[in-house]
């Protein structure tokens, strides 16, 4: 841009010494004509223009001469020659060059700030989703190791605390007795299976969702009945399996929607009383909906409750069954990592119920319909009902 902006002021003055007057100048051009030792210049010319020495040297003899020079805080390029009989003198001001230029320094500076600014801005974007994987992976780990630390406490305790009883009884003890400690060593070791079974499958949702097939919610819903038959026998309890009409068929990963359903199973055993009842329901309330609800005639719970429980280790107030705070968390993380949703609700006295709603399978992707009328019928030898009670 100077350059240009020099060869601008070389040509403004040559077209100057060759056509203009002193009274008719272009902008920014001041001439001077000396003629018979008579310097006339043109109107308003700055102070320190003309450059009397270049006149008196292209008068003397000298070639023309083209300079730059600066008066009163301006500069020009003033260019002296003769002109047939004359000789003169067009002096070129730069101000408005001198603008251009700053203003386009101005520009380039708010240009490379800007461009700063959003390179920090898209460092600090790039830098965030680079290191969003490695500190998802951290978050796992350590969430991994304080639920592990928090869930096995509490059945390691008591498996340690039994197997001292044991070897305490072994020499005393009456075979009913031994057995009796032996059952109850059995539970706690399945209980701890159940717990590592929750933490891993909570560590394999939190990194992937896994696979997805068409997954009957209704043949699990009858497997889970199935097999709390007899646990349900000893705790005096009714555990029913209803279907509706239609089938219940979604896409999602098998063994972590079994999960689902026997942790809220297992969370309405445990908090009704002998007696009670615990109803399963497999429903298709809307197209495209699948719903499972799970409920008892338990001790319920305050309304208030409805979304703490499904916080990570939050415990009720009562209640017997598997309280280790992991099974409601868990099958949320499940149910939402489907696409769907689980909801509470229940009052005290008057038992909980336990609605999971998920996507329903497309056309195409479902197993036959008579599967799911044999699931629901299979169950204790029940027809479905169909009235969706």
């Amino acid at each position: 841009m100077l350059f240009a902006q020099r060869a601008d002021a070389e040509r403004e003055t040559q077209w100057g010494i060759d056509h203009n007057t002193i009274d008719s100048p272009p902008v920014c051009v001041w001439m001077t004509v000396e003629r018979n030792g008579v310097i006339s210049s043109t109107p308003g010319t700055p102070a320190g223009l003309p450059v009397r020495s270049s006149l008196a040297a292209v008068r003397a003899g000298a070639p023309a001469v083209l300079e730059r020079v600066k008066r009163g805080g301006e500069e020009y390029t003033v260019r002296t020659a003769w002109r047939g009989a004359e000789v003169v003198q067009a002096a070129y001001g730069e101000r408005f060059q001198r603008a251009d230029r700053n203003h386009l320094l101005l520009a380039f500076a708010a240009a490379e700030a800007v461009g700063l600014l959003l390179v920090a801005v898209a460092s600090g974007m790039l830098a965030r989703r680079a290191m969003r994987p490695l500190s998802e992976a951290l978050d796992r780990q350590r969430r991994f190791v304080a639920d592990a630390s928090h869930e096995l406490r509490t059945p390691l305790t008591q498996l340690h605390t039994r197997a001292q009883l044991l070897v305490r009884r072994s020499d005393s003890a009456t075979p009913q007795q031994l057995a009796t400690d032996l059952r109850c060593l059995v539970t706690g070791t399945r209980q701890l299976g159940d717990v590592i079974d929750d933490l891993l499958l909570s560590a394999r949702l939190s990194q992937s969702p896994g696979s997805r097939d068409p997954v009957d919610l209704a043949t699990l819903a009858k497997e889970a009945v199935s097999a709390e038959d007899a646990r349900a026998q000893t705790m005096r309890l009714t555990v029913a399996l209803r279907c509706g009409p239609g089938q219940h068929v979604v896409m999602g990963t098998t063994s972590a929607l079994r999960r689902v359903i026997a942790a809220l199973v297992d969370n309405a055993m445990g908090h009704t009383p002998p007696g009670g009842e615990v109803v399963v329901s497999v429903q298709a309330p809307l197209p495209g909906i699948v719903s499972l609800s799970v409920r008892d005639t338990g001790v319920g719970f305050a309304p208030e409750e409805a979304t703490r429980m499904f916080e990570r280790f939050a415990r009720g107030a009562a209640g017997r069954g598997r309280r280790f705070g992991l099974g409601l968390a868990l099958a949320r993380e499940v149910v939402e990592s489907h696409g769907g949703r689980i909801i509470a609700a229940g009052r005290p006295g008057h038992g909980a119920l336990f609605t999971v709603e998920l996507p329903a399978a497309r056309v195409g992707e479902t197993i036959p319909r008579q599967r799911t009328i044999a699931s629901c019928l299979s169950a204790g030898g029940r027809r479905p009902d169909v009235s969706g009670h």
